[in-house]
């Protein structure tokens, strides 16, 4: 089987720019279980807040989407390298290379706003309906909380404690080539 890499990490931090460029880099497969969300947000005509609370009552969907993900995953590394971008993937498939990518809240807020001034990102990501950037930083808050929530009732299980993982980056004060090339030198380094 070839190397999964999952990636988790904090809103706005750049896992998803990293982990295209990832699978670009090592010609592998990606599978992203934040866009499956968002079409089970859209499919329901609700925000990703929106949805969140939901699942904080009701597991099936999150702990559905998880499991589909890392079986995925662990198909596809039968033919490629396969990166896996999802908060708790690194738990579920425990022989993967750990990422976590974190961001400052207001400067990961302030990213996907500037994201979403465009249509086209602001549909695809499904946000709140939010009016300004402070706004969003409040929202962002919020999500990272339920995340927390859902993932400690579901898997008694803080994604967001960095012991979990193999390497952790801070991409507040870098750009995201900057974050992408100290991302590949780790894997390079350990893939030898």
């Amino acid at each position: 089987m070839n190397p999964i890499i999952t990636i988790s990490g904090t809103p706005g931090s750049g896992k998803s720019t990293i982990g295209k460029a990832l699978t670009k880099k090592y010609q592998g497969k990606r599978v992203y279980v934040g866009a499956i969300m968002r079409q089970i947000a859209k499919d329901k005509s609700m925000t990703m807040v929106e949805l969140q609370k939901e699942m904080t009552d009701d597991p099936k969907i999150d702990i559905e989407v998880d499991k589909k993900a890392a079986q995925d995953a662990r198909k596809l590394a039968k033919n490629s390298i396969v990166i896996v971008e999802g908060r708790t993937q690194f738990h579920l498939i425990p022989e993967s290379i750990k990422l976590f990518i974190k961001v400052d809240v207001t400067e990961g807020a302030k990213r996907i706003w500037l994201s979403m001034q465009q249509e086209e990102n602001r549909q695809k990501r499904n946000e709140a309906n939010v009016n300004s950037l402070e706004e969003l930083v409040e929202k962002t808050k919020q999500r990272k909380a339920n995340n927390i929530a859902r993932y400690t009732k579901y898997y008694n299980l803080d994604h967001t404690d960095e012991s979990h993982y193999d390497f952790v980056l801070d991409t507040t004060d870098i750009n995201a080539e900057q974050a992408t090339q100290k991302v590949m030198d780790f894997i390079d380094n350990k893939l030898k």
